[in-house]
This record gives structure tokens, C-alpha cells and sequence, in this order.
């Protein structure tokens, strides 16, 4: 056994804020009120459902994670959030058609009793949507001090012991690093200038890191995801976390690719393709928001294969990902792969995939366990970039001198042997000697 590190106790309320309180958002909102009331089961999320092996197998120790870690309990937590639309969660989780009235009408007062802070929007950013429910100010280090105003405001109301964020907004246009990046300097001289290159997400990212709140990133969005953020997070010692949701078709990448790649078998091309009509299907068929998130979707296969060590089996891989708004399909996206593969002696075969899914039931789960894992992280003094979570994103933020882990059984190890880790618990190595010597 190891030193477990000192871990504050999860006393008091959780508050949790999401800016973007639209389908993800709503969903997971319901699912926890509806759990809390015993109407439905957690499925989906690991923290609530999932097991710890702890020691040998003959030892038989597997506990639950939530009894293994002191998470935040469900009860704790307390909602709120931004969003372009004055709609309350109950308004936006029937527009968003996510979540059947049976479930909904149950806990519709909850619900309607979440109304939505006004949100930091420039559509020059998110370019299908036009808001109405949103800030004004003269400059952008302006509007995120109105958003500081906002966490401290909704803290106090509702009597928070402790916060946390996730970024449940739309995927902003393509955007790289650029100088305005590089230091907590030029970005607030950056927020002062209004330069072009702070994005809507990075302005609530900003202002969560100077309230000390952990940060998780949903989006593909460069929220905290640069050198500024990051300085910020380890002076002010917050975690974050990020970047984009790994819900559905990345979901099955990561899973497939490590399965081919274990077995050697060699890839010449993986066709994706999704269908999906609800709100972020629309942001989607911006061609510059796309590029966003087509810049996380295709980086895994390259680093999951590894072309450059298996140039034989890889080296010439077409990849391509393509993202359609079908309006008919709402939430309940469709995600088809084919993949062509290379067999002994060179013998072609093929695989496809046909994966019918919903895009926030699967998301909102993820967000749930981002919730209370920054938390845990937060009061074990985690602080920065916290790779440990990277099992939930398409696009894993790293120290910049690695590289991402795609692969989700590597994410998984990595995950719980952190657990492990902050709670004094060896680490499953999955060695295995001690049985057969």
C-alpha cells in the first residue's frame, strides 16, 4: 500500500455550471433529478456504476468507485448555467425532443426552476445561430467580468461549497493558438483589445480559471486548451480537462482501432460518416465549425495505428470523416464506418460498422462523471491539465511535450490506476506473475 493523499471532504453543495444549456445539458440535468428520485438508473456512467479492482484477483476486492473515491453525491448537486436562449431547462429539454414527456413531466418544476444566465455570444464564432438571450459590453475583458459575476452570484444563491464547469456549448469556428495566447499578459491585454482570436468559450474558460472553478472542455473549442489557460490553471491551481466528447462514432474508433492494431492486422481506409439534425448537426454544417471538429475526429486513428512504426499495415491509411445535418433525425445521430483491411498475405476483407445512437444520452453521462471527477481532483489538489481523464475526450489535452493516448483500454488503465494512486491503492499492473512463480 501506498500514502493515500489528503483529500478534503465533499461537504456541502456542488454547484455545477454549464455554459450551453441545450440538449447535453438538459439531459443530464433530468437524468440526475430523475436518479436522485429513484425513477432511473445511471447507465452510461462509470463513477456511478462502474467497479475498482483493488489487489490481487484472488483477493476479490472490486467496490463500486463512487464508495471507493468520496465523490460528491448526487444530492449535492445544484445546477445552473448560460445559454443564448432565454428558454428555462424544461423548455429546452422539450425543444430539444432528447427525453420523452414521461420523464420530464415528473420533475418539470425542478426543471423549469433552472433558468439560464445570459450568455457571451458573437456570432462571428458560431455562425447558425443567432442569439437573443445574451450580454452586452464594451469590451470582451468586460463581458467576462460579467461572467465572474455570475459564478460568484450563482454561488451564493444557492449556497455552494464548491463549483465545477463543463462546456456543454456549440463548436466554434477552427481556431489555433496564436500569440494572444501565448501568456496570462497578452490575453488580458487580448480581453481589453477585443482581439478576434478570443472566441465566445475562451471568455467563460477565463473567467471559471480566475474564480478558482475546474474547468472541463466538451467542445473541440480552443477553450483552455493554450499556454495562457494552462499558466493560469497552475497559478490559480485549478484541474482541466478536455477536449470534445467521446460519445459515438470516436467512441467505436477508439475501440476498434486498439482491437485491429493488437492483432496486426493493416487498415488502407476508414470511411465515417454521421447523420444527426439536432442543434450542434446545424452548427456542424458551417464549413468552419466543421473543420473543428473534424480536426479531433480524424486525429485518432494516427496516433491509436501509429503509421510511422507499422508504415506496412498503416502507412497508407484514407481516412475520412464527413458530419451531414439530416434535420428528420433529431438527436438520434447515426454514425456508419467502412473500414478495408489487410489480411495474411495481403488478402483484402472488410468491417462495417452501423452505429445507431443518441448523441446526449450518451453525453450526458460523460458530463456527469467530468462533474465529480474534477471535483475529486480539485480537493485531492490536482491541479492543470489532467490527462488521467482523457477516457472521456476525442482529443485528450496533454503536457506539450506528449502526445495524446487514444487508445480506451490505455485511457481506462490510466484512469483507474490514478484512482488508485490518490487513495494509497497499488496499481493493477496485470503482471500476473505471482500466481505461476
Amino acid at each position: 500500500m501506498q500514502q493515500p493523499r489528503s483529500v478534503a471532504p465533499a461537504a456541502g453543495r456542488l454547484g455545477v455550471l454549464l455554459p450551453g444549456m441545450g440538449a447535453v445539458a438538459t439531459t443530464l440535468m433530468a437524468g440526475v433529478m430523475l436518479v436522485r428520485r429513484g425513477l432511473a438508473e445511471p447507465i452510461g456512467s462509470v463513477t456511478q456504476l462502474g467497479t475498482i479492482r483493488l489487489g490481487k484477483r484472488t483477493d476479490a476486492r472490486a467496490p463500486r468507485i463512487a464508495s471507493f473515491l468520496p465523490l460528491a453525491s448526487l444530492d449535492s448537486l445544484v445546477f445552473g448555467g448560460w445559454d443564448l436562449f432565454a428558454d428555462d431547462a424544461y423548455e429546452s429539454a422539450v425543444h430539444a425532443k432528447v427525453l420523452d414527456r414521461e420523464h420530464l413531466d415528473p420533475i418539470r418544476d425542478e426543471l423549469q426552476a433552472i433558468a439560464p444566465m445570459t450568455a457571451v455570444f458573437d456570432p462571428r464564432y458560431v455562425k447558425r445561430l443567432c442569439g437573443t438571450h445574451v450580454k452586452e459590453g464594451s469590451t470582451k475583458a468586460d463581458l467576462m467580468e460579467q461572467v465572474r459575476a455570475d459564478i460568484r452570484s450563482f454561488a451564493e444563491r444557492n449556497d455552494c461549497a464548491r463549483l465545477v464547469a463543463v462546456w456543454c456549448g456549440s463548436t466554434e469556428i477552427y481556431e489555433e493558438a496564436s500569440h494572444v495566447h501565448e501568456s496570462i499578459e497578452s490575453f488580458e491585454r487580448g480581453l481589453a483589445n477585443n482581439d478576434p482570436a478570443i472566441s465566445n468559450s475562451q471568455i467563460y474558460g477565463w473567467a471559471c480559471l480566475l474564480e478558482g472553478v475546474p474547468f472541463a472542455n466538451g467542445s473541440p473549442n480552443l477553450i483552455v486548451d493554450f499556454p495562457a489557460a494552462q499558466q493560469l490553471a497552475a497559478r490559480r491551481h485549478v484541474p482541466i480537462a478536455g477536449k470534445d466528447f467521446k460519445t459515438g462514432q470516436t467512441l467505436m474508433k477508439t475501440i476498434v482501432a486498439p482491437g485491429l492494431k493488437a492483432r496486426m492486422l493493416g487498415v488502407r481506409g476508414w470511411f465515417s460518416t454521421n447523420i444527426l439534425g439536432n442543434r450542434d448537426g446545424e452548427v456542424l454544417d458551417d464549413a468552419e465549425s466543421f473543420k473543428a471538429k473534424e480536426v479531433t475526429k480524424r486525429g485518432v486513428l494516427d496516433y491509436i495505428l501509429q503509421p510511422k512504426t507499422y508504415p506496412t499495415l498503416y502507412g497508407d491509411l484514407y481516412h475520412k470523416v464527413r458530419i451531414e445535418y439530416y434535420p428528420p433525425r433529431g438527436d438520434a445521430k447515426e454514425g456508419w464506418d467502412n473500414i478495408d483491411l489487410i489480411g495474411w498475405l495481403g488478402y483484402p476483407m472488410q468491417m462495417k460498422i452501423d452505429f445507431l445512437c443518441r448523441d446526449s444520452i450518451l453525453a450526458a453521462p460523460v458530463v456527469l462523471d467530468l462533474i465529480l471527477l474534477l471535483d475529486f481532483a480539485a480537493r485531492a489538489g490536482f491541479h492543470g491539465i489532467q490527462e488521467w481523464l482523457s477516457f472521456f475526450f476525442k482529443c485528450p489535452m496533454t503536457a506539450p511535450e506528449l502526445y495524446p493516448e487514444h487508445d480506451l483500454f490505455i485511457q481506462l488503465m490510466k484512469l483507474k490506476n490514478t484512482m488508485r494512486w490518490a487513495m494509497g491503492a497499488d496499481p493493477v499492473t496485470h503482471l500476473g506473475h505471482e500466481y505461476y512463480d
